[in-house]
């Protein structure tokens, strides 16, 4: 054994090995540090010119600025030489689906959204602007995104509630001639088969073989479901509050309807225990719990992803037990499977390819890149790249820009 101690001396002991001083990055992390660090906002406008002379004035706005309007007015493509529109994206949210919170508005939402924008800059060196709705109304979410879309090059989705999540983005994707992605749907879902991708590498097995369970309809469970089937992994299964959607059940709204015509190949009835009876892969994206007995029932070098947040499904140190591969979507255990390994490069290459939509091959490209980043390096505590490395967003951009380019719609 070997001895350590507190502040005040305290012995402490420890099964083996030197006693390791935590690092300034492991030490916990108090509430005065969480608001001092939000206050007055988390983001400024900063000029790319400074204004310190008259001349710089009369350049900067009148009478110089006339100019650029005029040429503007003249060739409407111009805006996008001559102000931030090509590369800024507008963080859309109406504060009814927040992280775990769920339902707290659009003013409560706006730190979170916040959060996001200074991800873009900091991961992909975008521009990003925070707008927070005071409606739930889809109409009136859609209408209001056509009238700013002057201001903007792309537009992230941020949480909005499922199902109205799924007609507002297919009703802005319609509507507008720009990049447009729900990230609690795609961001997530991406970032989950990167992970799989990694899993299946380390375990020399085929992704289309897989049994795959997800707990949760909702946003980022329909989105998975769908990457997956994209990706070839024929057999997945979908569980709601209720069990298994599945098409002999008369309760599923129109999203759970199509969820049923295109999973449970097996015709599964009942809950969590006949789904996870035998699975190789489950993937939690909801607040349900599931019980230890149940992943010790699925299949051996089972693979489990317990993305809720605060509280995974099951805690990782327990399904670790039965499970080859942990996962989880928090940053105190291992294999963090986080979106900001995503959306930054998704809108990059979507923006320097100047893509007028977020392709199905884009989001599968992404995913290989984010894949690709760690392939030489894979391990069980690592199948996936840390959310702080630098390499992940140009890999993102560059494989989404070039897929935007092959399939025509850059």
């Amino acid at each position: 054994m070997t001895v350590g101690s507190t502040a005040d001396n305290t012995p402490i002991e420890h099964s083996s090995g030197p006693v390791k001083e935590p690092t300034i990055d492991e030490l916990p992390i108090t509430d005065e540090e969480i608001f001092m660090a939000h206050a007055g906002g988390k983001l400024s406008v900063e000029l790319r010119s400074p204004i310190d002379t008259q001349r710089d004035l009369s350049i900067a706005y009148t009478p110089g600025v006339a100019q650029v309007s005029r040429a503007i007015d003249a060739d409407a493509e111009l805006v996008n030489k001559y102000t931030w529109t090509d590369r800024l994206v507008a963080v859309v949210s109406d504060g009814s689906a927040v992280l775990g919170l769920g339902d707290i508005g659009p003013r409560a939402s706006l730190p979170v959204m916040e959060g996001k924008s200074a991800l873009f800059r900091t991961f992909a060196g975008l521009n990003s602007i925070p707008i927070v709705l005071d409606t739930k109304d889809p109409d009136e979410i859609v209408e209001t995104l056509i009238r700013l879309r002057p201001s903007f090059g792309a537009v992230n989705l941020e949480d909005i509630s499922a199902p109205r999540c799924f007609e507002i983005e297919r009703r802005v994707i319609e509507a507008l001639d720009c990049p447009v992605m729900h990230d609690d749907q795609h961001g997530t879902a991406i970032v989950v088969l990167a992970a799989l991708k990694g899993a299946m590498k380390l375990q020399n097995r085929d992704i289309r073989d897989l049994k795959v369970v997800i707990s949760g309809a909702g946003a980022a469970g329909v989105a998975c479901a769908n990457i997956l089937r994209a990706a070839d992994v024929a057999d997945v299964v979908v569980l709601d509050s209720k069990g298994i959607v599945s098409f002999h059940r008369e309760d599923l709204n129109e999203v759970k309807q199509e969820l049923a015509e295109h999973t449970n190949p097996r015709s599964l009835h009942g809950g969590a225990e006949e789904a996870l009876e035998g699975a190789d892969v489950f993937l939690g994206v909801s607040a349900g719990k599931i019980g230890e007995s149940l992943v010790a029932s699925m299949a051996e070098n089972s693979i489990v992803f317990a993305l809720s947040n605060p509280d995974p499904e099951i805690h990782p140190t327990v399904a670790a037990k039965y499970a080859s591969i942990v996962a989880t979507g928090r940053s105190d255990f291992p294999n963090q499977i986080n979106n900001v390994l995503a959306f930054p490069g998704v809108f990059a290459g979507a923006l320097d390819a100047g893509a007028r939509r977020i392709t199905e091959r884009m989001k599968l490209a992404a995913a290989e890149a984010i894949f690709s980043v760690v392939a030489d390096d894979l391990r069980v505590d690592q199948i996936v790249p840390s959310p702080l490395d630098q390499r992940v967003a140009p890999a993102v951009a560059k494989a989404v820009a070039e897929t935007a380019k092959a399939e025509g719609v850059a």
